[in-house]
C-alpha cells in the first residue's frame, strides 16, 4: 500500500486500546484480496477476541482510517472482551448525538452507561441481544448492585435512544420499560440557615458564588459558565446561556446581589468566566466549589449535609412562601414542565403553618 492511501470506504476503524496499547480495530466483510490488502500493513495482527483486525496507532494509520486525531469515543480503556461491531457502534452512537447536538455531559454519560451494559454482555453478538437481556440487566447488574432509580432510568434513556440507532437486533425499543419514579421531596434549608452558611464565609469569591446561586435559583455548572458580560446590572437581570436542555434564560438580580457582584469584579477582574480558577481565563472548579459548600457549612454548625443544589431548591421554595407565581418560579429556574416546578408545593410551610392541630385544642 502506498504512503498515506485510504483504506476502501467500506473497512470501518476505531482507535483502541487493547493490550495496553494505542491500536486501530480495523473491520470489514470477508474478501480476499482485502485480507491480503491488510496484511501489508506492517504490525497488522487479527484478534480472535475482537474478531477483527488491528494495526498500531499511527498518524499515518489514522489518515488511511479517516479518524479524527482527538476524537473522545469514552470508549473502554481495555478493549479486550469487546467485539469489534459493538465499538464500531458505539462509536457511531457517540457521532449520532454529537450532530445532533446533545450536550457534553450528556454524550459522556450516554456512552458510559451503554459501555457498562455492552460489557455486562460481551460474549454475546450484538445481533442476538433481545429485551429479556435488558431485563437480566437490570436485576442482576443495577439491582443487584443497589444503584439508583435514577441510575437505572439513565440506563434506560442510553439503551432506547442507541438501539433505534442500531437496527440489526431483537430488541423492542418501545417495550424498554422504566422503573418506577420515586417520589422524593427536594432537601431545603430555612432562610436563617441560608444566611450562616454565607455569614460563615470570609472569602469575597467564596461568598460571591454561593450567594448567586442561592439569589437566582443557579444549577452548579450554570455558575461556573457565567461570564462577565452576562450580567446587565442596568437591567438588574443575569443571562443563563444554554443551559440544561440547550436552552436560554434569565434570571433577576437583586440590587444587594449586584453590589456585592461589583466588589468581587474589583478585587479579581476576571478574563474570561466570571468565576476562575487559580490559572487565569479557565474555568473554576467544581469540586472545589463543593469543598467550599462542605466548610461553610461545617463552619455554620450545620449538621445537615447540605449541597450547593440545595440552594437552589431552597431558593425556589422561598420564592414559594414569599408568594411568587409558580409560573414564574419555573421560568426562573429553566424548567421545562410545571409539574417539576410543582414538587416545591410539597415542601413549602406557608400553608402548612396555617393549620391548627386538633392536639391544640384538647
Amino acid at each position: 500500500m502506498k504512503p498515506k492511501e485510504e483504506f476502501p470506504a467500506e473497512w470501518k476503524a476505531i482507535a483502541v486500546v487493547y493490550e495496553q496499547k494505542k491500536r486501530i480495530v480495523v473491520r470489514f466483510e470477508y474478501r480476499a484480496e482485502w485480507n491480503a490488502l491488510i496484511r501489508t500493513i506492517q504490525g497488522a495482527r487479527w484478534s480472535p477476541t475482537l474478531h477483527a483486525w488491528h494495526i498500531p496507532d499511527t498518524e499515518e494509520n489514522r489518515n488511511c482510517c479517516r479518524l479524527a486525531p482527538d476524537e473522545k469515543l469514552y470508549l473502554p480503556e481495555d478493549s479486550a472482551g469487546f467485539s469489534a461491531e459493538a465499538m464500531m457502534n458505539m462509536r457511531e452512537f457517540v457521532r449520532w448525538m454529537r450532530s445532533k447536538r446533545y450536550s457534553e455531559n450528556t454524550v459522556k454519560t450516554y456512552a458510559e452507561s451503554l459501555r457498562t451494559f455492552l460489557k455486562y454482555f460481551k460474549q454475546k453478538p450484538l445481533e442476538e441481544l433481545c429485551n429479556l437481556d435488558v431485563v437480566n440487566y437490570n436485576n442482576d447488574f443495577i439491582k443487584a448492585n443497589n444503584y439508583s432509580a435514577s441510575y437505572q432510568n439513565q440506563a434506560v434513556n442510553a439503551m432506547k435512544l442507541f438501539f433505534q440507532i442500531v437496527k440489526q437486533t431483537k430488541i423492542d425499543v418501545e417495550a424498554i420499560h422504566r422503573p418506577r419514579r420515586e417520589k422524593v421531596l427536594p432537601n431545603v434549608l430555612s432562610k436563617q440557615e441560608v444566611k450562616e452558611i454565607l455569614e460563615a464565609l470570609r472569602n469575597i469569591k467564596h461568598k460571591t458564588m454561593l450567594s448567586l446561586i442561592y439569589s437566582c435559583g443557579l444549577r452548579c455548572g450554570e455558575l461556573l459558565s457565567l461570564k462577565p458580560e452576562h450580567i446587565d446590572s442596568n437591567r438588574k437581570i443575569l443571562w443563563i446561556k444554554q443551559a440544561k436542555g440547550k436552552k436560554d434564560r434569565i434570571s433577576p438580580l437583586s440590587e444587594k446581589t449586584i453590589e456585592m457582584l461589583r466588589v468581587y469584579y474589583k478585587a479579581y477582574r476576571p478574563k474570561t468566566f466570571l468565576f476562575e480558577g487559580q490559572q487565569a481565563g479557565t474555568q473554576y472548579d467544581v469540586r472545589s466549589l463543593q469543598q467550599v459548600m462542605k466548610m461553610a457549612t461545617e463552619k455554620a454548625g450545620i449538621k445537615k449535609p447540605a449541597t450547593l443544589h440545595w440552594l437552589r431548591h431552597s431558593y425556589a421554595t422561598h420564592l414559594l412562601e414569599a408568594g411568587t407565581d409558580l409560573r414564574y418560579i419555573q421560568e426562573i429556574l429553566g424548567h421545562s414542565s410545571p409539574k417539576t416546578t410543582q414538587i416545591y408545593t410539597h415542601v413549602s410551610t406557608r400553608s402548612l403553618q396555617q393549620i391548627i392541630s386538633p392536639f391544640d385544642n384538647l
